[in-house]
C-alpha cells in the first residue's frame, strides 16, 4: 500500500539541521504516525513520503518555506519583565506559552537586558533547511475516528 491522502504512515526518522546536528529523532521509540493530507507534519515532508511504501527509505532536505516558515521579524518584541508574573530568573532560552491574536503559541525568551526581555515567536526551526532521514514502517487505512478527528489514535499518535 502506498502512502496518499486519509492513510496513516508510521515512520522512523532523524532530523538533523545544515550543519548536521541532530534535532530529533524517533529511532529506538515508537516510530510517528500520523494521518496523511491532514497537515500533521510539515508540507515538505509529507509532499516526500506521497507514494511511498513500507519498507522505503529516504533523505528529504526541506527548505524553511515547506518547514516552519521563514523567520519573520514582525514575531521578536521587546516587552517588560513585569509580563512574567511568578517567573524569577529569566534566562535567554527559556519557552513559555503565551496567548496571542492566533491562540496559545510557544515564545522563546531570545535576551534578557535589565527590565526588558526580547521574545520571538518564531518556531524554533524556523529560517532552518532541515533534513529528515526516514524508514517507512507501516502504511494502513484510517479508523472512521480517525478520519473524523483528522490524526492518528494509539500508539505513534494522539492520545484523547
Amino acid at each position: 500500500m502506498q502512502i496518499a491522502k486519509d492513510l496513516v504512515a508510521s515512520i522512523e526518522y532523524t532530523l538533523t539541521d545544515a550543519a548536521g546536528a541532530v534535532i530529533d529523532s524517533s529511532v529506538g521509540n515508537e516510530p510517528l504516525a500520523y494521518l496523511h493530507g491532514a497537515g500533521n507534519i510539515i508540507p515538505g515532508l509529507e509532499n516526500a513520503l506521497e507514494g511511498k511504501k513500507a519498507g522505503d527509505s529516504l533523505t528529504v532536505t526541506v527548505a524553511p518555506e515547506d518547514g516552519y516558515g521563514e523567520k519573520n521579524d514582525g514575531l521578536i518584541q521587546v516587552v517588560p519583565k513585569d509580563m512574567f508574573q511568578g517567573v524569577d530568573n529569566i534566562e535567554a532560552g527559556m519557552q513559555f506559552h503565551a496567548q496571542t491574536d492566533h491562540g496559545m503559541q510557544v515564545i522563546t525568551v531570545a535576551a534578557v537586558e535589565g527590565d526588558n526581555i526580547t521574545v520571538d515567536g518564531n518556531h524554533p526551526l524556523a529560517g532552518q533547511t532541515l533534513k529528515f532521514d526516514v524508514k517507512i514502517i507501516e502504511v494502513r487505512a484510517a479508523s472512521e475516528e480517525e478520519l473524523e478527528h483528522g490524526h492518528v489514535h494509539g500508539a505513534g499518535g494522539h492520545h484523547h
